[in-house]
């Protein structure tokens, strides 16, 4: 993955607001639903590793995001377990059950491996929701998940915990970019270009997209995990299909495959989704309506769209520098 100037620039400046954010605008809610917005944040990249980088359809990530809400929350309210096993945990449920996933949806490709995601999610959905209510708390779900115990600081304050989730989601930033600059990462790059190819080249495509599959699977249960902790609550509602819709709709938005898609289309969803709810309670199909406007004008979704402006206004440039000389 070629990091371009765009990509630093923008990365910069969402560093900037984020740091600026508790000491211009302190609010609780505020800082509440940017710290969500992180955590979708890392799910979302965790997916669009596969979603981006492979070009493979996934309904079956809410899996992944649910057992890691699962594992801290089990971990730290009936094991007695800290925070942090609880989160080491949580990232190796997430990629046992994607490896568990990849053993029948890599069989198929296309359509067919989007369907048997989803069934296989939402198989563990049922479970959660009803066969399994002695672990789970079924509808009731569990409440109380703890939040991390480091160096006495109390991360129950909302800005303590706000700090604490952008320094993770800053590590799976820079996690992510070196796998994806890594040769591993052009490997990847490449069965997405032409499998046929990368396979006559070599490479065990099947061994390739199962090792994403399962990177993807330990990225969204750290995402689960924070996510648990966050609302101090687990319910299996966090493992429906229709979470893995949502991370579908947020990829996409933002721009899937670049850097910072992911990122930008959680805040644009999570905004949109505040505003709307408190202005109708339809606020959903009316997302609906912004995300279809937005496919149409962005094909390439936001974050694409504007570094084909900003590469379309460096050419520009160039030429009247080369016009001057």
């Amino acid at each position: 993955m070629k990091i371009l100037r765009f990509d630093i620039y923008f990365g910069l400046m969402l560093a900037v607001a984020g740091i600026l954010l508790p000491f211009v605008h302190p609010e609780e809610a505020l800082i509440q639903l940017v710290t969500l917005s992180a955590i979708w944040a890392i799910f979302a990249i965790g997916f669009d590793f596969v979603f981006g980088a492979l070009g493979m359809v996934s309904f079956g990530h809410a899996t992944f995001l649910g057992v890691g809400g699962y594992a801290v929350a089990l971990a730290t309210q009936k094991y007695g377990f800290s925070f942090f096993t609880g989160t080491g945990l949580a990232m190796v449920l997430g990629a046992v059950f994607a490896l568990l996933f990849s053993f029948f949806a890599l069989r198929v490709s296309g359509i067919f491996f989007a369907l048997v995601t989803l069934a296989l999610s939402q198989l563990i959905f049922i479970l959660a929701d009803s066969k399994l209510r002695a672990f789970t708390g079924g509808t009731d779900g569990i409440s109380g998940v703890e939040r991390p115990n480091l160096f006495g600081i109390d991360f129950y304050d909302p800005v303590n915990y706000y700090w604490f989730v952008l320094g993770v989601y800053a590590l799976v930033m820079l996690i992510v970019i070196s796998l994806r600059s890594s040769p591993f990462g052009r490997v990847i790059a490449s069965i997405r270009s032409n499998e046929t190819r990368a396979d006559q080249l070599g490479f065990n495509v099947n061994r390739y997209k199962q090792i994403t599959f399962v990177i993807s699977g330990g990225l969204s249960g750290l995402a689960g995990a924070l996510l648990a902790s966050l609302l101090m609550y687990m319910n299996p509602q966090m493992l429906h299909w229709t979470t893995s819709g949502d991370v579908i709709i947020m990829t996409l938005l933002g721009g899937s495959g670049t850097l910072w898609g992911a990122t930008v289309g959680v805040i644009v969803f999570e905004v949109l989704k505040e505003w709307l709810s408190g202005w109708t309670n339809y606020w959903y199909g009316v997302l609906g309506l912004v995300f279809i406007l937005a496919t149409i004008f962005f094909p390439r979704g936001i974050v694409g769209g504007l570094e084909k402006g900003f590469a379309a206004y460096q050419n520009s440039r160039k030429s009247r520098e080369r016009g001057v000389k």
